[in-house]
């Protein structure tokens, strides 16, 4: 009988640290994939600002795709952000 229950404690002990083993293995397998889904966040917040530019850039292209008249109407507005710059300064 006692050796019965020295046996089980044993085998508790055994699955115990089995199961440590394994709880640890999986909290860096968990650290990794946190560190993954951090990169992707990122990788995904700079694909959509990308996205964004070529969205704002067709548009000022317009549907006759003149490049200059896009830069015409950009110097436009940078002129008139810098005169809106001023009238707040002033």
């Amino acid at each position: 009988m006692l050796e019965d229950i020295k046996a089980s404690i044993e085998r508790l002990i055994s699955a115990y640290e089995a199961v440590k083993v394994e709880n640890k293995s999986l909290k860096e397998e968990i650290g990794q994939l946190r560190t993954q889904n951090g990169d992707y966040r990122k990788q995904i917040d700079e694909l959509e600002e990308r996205i964004d530019n070529l969205k704002l850039s067709g548009a000022f292209l317009g549907v006759s795709g003149n490049g200059g008249e896009a830069k015409e109407s950009i110097d436009r507005l940078i002129k008139e952000i810098d005169r809106c710059i001023s009238l707040m300064e002033g």
